[in-house]
């Protein structure tokens, strides 16, 4: 599968290179994740993430948080967000994040769970 998306070619490459820099395979799996055709991504809805995170964790999506159901209080990494899926996360006092933000706070992967894909 040939990516097109310059930006998304881009985190690919950024992930490829903080998982061999940081020594973290947390990356090279999401990177590999990302390759796939954007149809098989995953499309989580954001009272799903929850039950699948522990005390301290932040989830990681490899593709889409929707907005579907009640947000508690989570940091979320994802390629993207719905705009209600934002608004309740943040409203409920969690955090949206981009991947590379995700990658540029946390370098080793540490307490991030993927969730979905």
């Amino acid at each position: 599968m040939t990516k097109t998306n310059p930006q998304l070619i881009a985190l690919i490459d950024y992930l490829n290179e903080a998982a061999e820099t940081h020594e973290a395979a947390i990356w090279r799996d999401l990177a590999r994740r990302l390759q796939k055709a954007r149809q098989r991504w995953a499309e989580v809805n954001v009272d799903e993430i929850a039950k699948h995170l522990n005390e301290g964790e932040t989830a990681l999506v490899p593709g889409k948080v929707l907005g579907t159901g009640i947000a508690p209080k989570i940091d979320v990494a994802a390629f993207s967000f719905s705009r209600s899926a934002r608004e309740k996360i943040e409203a409920a006092g969690g955090t949206c994040l981009s991947i590379r933000e995700l990658v540029e706070h946390n370098t080793d992967g540490r307490n991030v769970r993927i969730i979905g894909g």
